[in-house]
């Protein structure tokens, strides 16, 4: 996949697709975004994806800045990353931590045991997820930059403050908790799982005895 800048038009239209897409009431019902969108979003991604990375247990991840081509993958990864980023971005604004958190593990958790991925590329997936995540959430801004004036992704200086009602957050919370069932870890997976306290909430954010 060879990277363009992105026309101001272009960016438009993919970041409206994207916040239509996946408003809280009809996320779940939501027609997918075109390829071009999806290309789109994938670049600002990428201006995400740091030269190095180290993880959590110490490994040290290198990622060659101009060869973004390595580190792509397939369209219908790079939509799943975008769907799964907006559910994500949606229990963070309703107020579902546990299952905000279970529902991005639970996808990396799946993109992991393909091992069908480098290093590069989980790491790309996981910053599509999170660039998603950071817009819909309204935690991310675009900023000209350059001659040209190219988009570039930023930490928003004064985040939106979004929220959702009952009906939307219990939504949510429904469609997180049917993807957790769908893909339960492996018995022997040391996994990250959701507090079971925290699937039983009810849609006004009370727990059920």
């Amino acid at each position: 996949m060879k990277l363009k800048v992105v026309k101001s038009g272009i960016v438009a239209c993919s970041i409206a697709a994207l916040v239509t897409g996946g408003t809280a009431p009809a996320f779940a019902k939501a027609k997918q975004l075109s390829d071009k969108s999806v290309r789109v979003l994938m670049q600002y991604a990428w201006t995400l994806v740091p030269g190095k990375f180290t993880t959590p247990t110490g490994t040290v991840i290198i990622t060659d800045k101009t060869k973004p081509k390595k580190a792509m993958v397939p369209m219908d990864t790079a939509r799943e990353a975008i769907r799964v980023g907006r559910l994500t971005a949606h229990a963070q604004i309703c107020g579902l931590d546990e299952e905000q958190v279970a529902n991005y593990q639970t996808f990396m958790r799946l993109q992991r045991t393909k091992e069908k991925w480098t290093p590069q590329q989980l790491l790309f997936i996981n910053q599509l997820h999170l660039f998603t995540v950071m817009w819909l959430s309204g935690n991310a801004r675009l900023v000209a930059t350059g001659d040209d004036k190219t988009p570039k992704v930023e930490p928003s200086k004064k985040p939106a403050r979004k929220t959702c009602n009952k009906d939307q957050r219990k939504k949510v919370l429904d469609t997180i908790v049917k993807y957790l069932k769908a893909n339960p870890p492996p018995k022997k997976s040391n996994a990250a799982l959701p507090v079971k306290s925290g699937l039983q909430k009810t849609a006004d954010g009370k727990k059920k005895n």
